[in-house]
């Protein structure tokens, strides 16, 4: 049994002392495929020298919600280029974020669009953040996505109906730890209409560990497999059956070996 963290911050303060052995702890635990993703320039260009070090690391470039309020056509530019490195599989995470609302809305808007128009130049799949804005999100999607090779809603906390709506686009979904926190039946809901060829896994550390590890503050790879035992119940799947497809969807996703 193999999984992929599709969606991993290894980057962050809380774990890049110590990646070698979060990597390590993550393979003994049969976690053994990272995307690690920027949010800002300097993550961005952090996230593709640390997935150079390691074979089944990968990274995405991106400009998350928060930080759109200092989007430049210099960062663009850049952004663009570091989207060409080798081990970018990925545009985002990109979105909107009306939750904290950390740059304005209309910031986050013309961010947000600015890099689905690279990500379809480049013909790489997006990743989205979408927090208490689905409704805009997919309304920027509608009038600006199309072309886009692949898209998934990452870390969604949506409910079933709305999960609905992004399977009908054709859109991809990936869960995190939250699925199994006791307060997120909404999410349960969504997950169970969701079919393993449009799933994927993520911890989103090092945030949100999952149950029955939320204690352990700094969220790690190792710790998804408790999210995929969740899940694969949930689902009425063996383990080892819904590890395969989920594994085998994120492959196809980002178009990894």
């Amino acid at each position: 049994m193999e999984l992929i963290d599709t969606h991993c911050h290894l980057t962050f303060e809380q774990l890049a002392d110590d990646v070698q052995a979060v990597v390590t702890r993550s393979i003994a635990a049969g976690v053994v495929g990272w995307l690690t993703v920027g949010t800002d320039p300097q993550q961005n260009r952090k996230a593709i020298e640390l997935a150079d070090k390691f074979e089944n690391m990968y990274a995405s470039v991106g400009i998350h919600p928060h930080d759109a309020k200092d989007l430049t056509a210099d960062t663009l530019t850049e952004l663009k280029e570091l989207a060409q490195s080798e081990k970018v599989v990925a545009i985002g995470e990109t979105g909107l974020d009306f939750h904290y609302n950390l740059s304005p809305q209309p910031d986050q808007k013309r961010a947000f669009v600015a890099q689905l128009t690279i990500a379809k130049q480049l013909n790489l799949p997006v990743i989205i953040h979408c927090r208490e804005a689905f409704d805009q999100t997919m309304e920027i999607l509608d009038r600006h996505g199309h072309g886009l090779k692949a898209v998934v809603f990452h870390c969604f906390s949506g409910s079933a109906e709305q999960a609905k709506i992004v399977l009908d686009y054709g859109f991809y979904i990936s869960f995190t730890g939250v699925v199994t926190f006791k307060n997120a039946e909404l999410t349960r809901r969504a997950a169970k209409i969701v079919p393993a060829d449009r799933l994927m896994l993520e911890t989103d550390c090092p945030y949100m560990s999952p149950e029955p590890m939320r204690k352990q503050k700094i969220n790690e790879p190792a710790l998804m497999i408790h999210t995929a035992k969740y899940l694969a119940e949930l689902k009425g799947m063996d383990l080892a059956d819904f590890a395969n497809a989920v594994t085998a969807t994120s492959k196809t996703f980002f178009g990894l070996p």
